[in-house]
């Protein structure tokens, strides 16, 4: 039996991870700032985790051996985090996301990943699936200092208040830190809050053209119970550092429209945008899928994404009307 606080786990995959902590026979805690009830046998602590002295006292004399931290998004958060459980954890695994390496929110500026040529060449195959080495946020330069200021676009802003969350933890570690840089999360119906497979099965449902570029590149994606389960898996685990979390397979936008048009019974519409120019959620005129090999070879076993993804269309809900 394990010891385990999760920071969050209020809704969605979060939620998943508590429960199948508690099943499992361990001692499950949340702290949050009080969003919802816990699960039955899952104790509670109410704090505002930027708010470092509350965040003491709500903890009191509580120790773990594993803490989960679903909602640390920015370096002040990691900061807070890292004094408050040095000496309380004998564990500490963050969930961050794949956006830490879009190269259109790095600190050096948007990356062309294939090379433009002045005469023609054979093609330039796609960059393979981004291994966890590809990117160490405590060698990235400060925002600002290499092309890029800082901004409030929120995928910049999202993106690398993730980066340096984890570089804060990776500089000097106070305890075996792990961070979980998780794929695109869908299924689960109406508890999916972000709405983005929901755009894709409203607008095709309805016939509506979806915003694609004109040679989008593949993406990853996890399954939410997937997510939740890796997310378990890591705290029994002794490995630390960077890992990535996606299942098999990595489909570009073309490929999540048709499968969603297999579900709903309607062929999809497309309508190709300008270079720069916003497209739907999923499609991206940049490589970043990601490589899942470390976590594999570590022993998890990620399923599908060809295997669930039908499910997890067919029970998104479409608008009404």
């Amino acid at each position: 039996m394990k010891r385990i606080l999760v920071v969050g786990g209020s809704r969605y995959f979060g939620k998943t991870l508590v429960t199948r902590a508690r099943d499992a026979g361990d001692e499950v805690t949340v702290l949050n700032r009080g969003s919802g009830a816990p699960p039955p046998g899952v104790g509670a602590l109410v704090a505002d985790r930027d708010d470092e002295e509350a965040l003491r006292v709500a903890l009191g004399s509580r120790d773990f051996d594993v803490v989960v931290d679903q909602v640390c998004y920015t370096p002040l958060q990691a900061a807070v985090a890292r004094r408050v459980f040095a000496g309380r954890t004998g564990r500490y695994v963050m969930t961050s996301t794949m956006e830490v390496y879009d190269p259109a929110t790095l600190p050096a500026g948007p990356v062309d990943p294939v090379p433009v040529a002045a005469v023609p060449v054979d093609p330039v195959p796609a960059p393979g699936p981004i291994t966890e080495a590809s990117l160490d946020p405590v060698r990235l330069p400060l925002a600002g200092a290499a092309g890029r200021p800082p901004g409030d676009r929120p995928a910049y802003v999202y993106a690398e208040g993730k980066r340096r969350a984890e570089a804060l933890f990776l500089r000097d570690p106070a305890f075996p830190y792990v961070s979980v840089r998780a794929a695109h999360v869908l299924g689960g119906g109406a508890a999916e809050f972000t709405g983005r497979l929901a755009h894709y099965v409203e607008r095709i449902a309805a016939g509506t053209p979806v915003d694609v570029h004109e040679s989008p590149y593949a993406t990853s994606f996890i399954h939410h119970r997937e997510m939740a389960e890796f997310l378990y898996w890591t705290t029994d685990r002794t490995f630390t550092g960077p890992v990535n979390a996606a299942s098999h397979g990595a489909p570009d936008v073309i490929a999540l429209c048709e499968a969603v048009a297999a579900q709903v019974g309607r062929d999809p519409r497309y309508r190709v945008v300008g270079e720069g120019a916003a497209a739907s959620p999923f499609s991206f005129d940049r490589a970043y899928a990601m490589d899942n090999g470390r976590a594999s070879a570590l022993g998890f076993g990620f399923g599908r994404v060809a295997d669930w993804l039908p499910g997890a269309i067919s029970e998104t809900p479409r608008a009404a009307g």
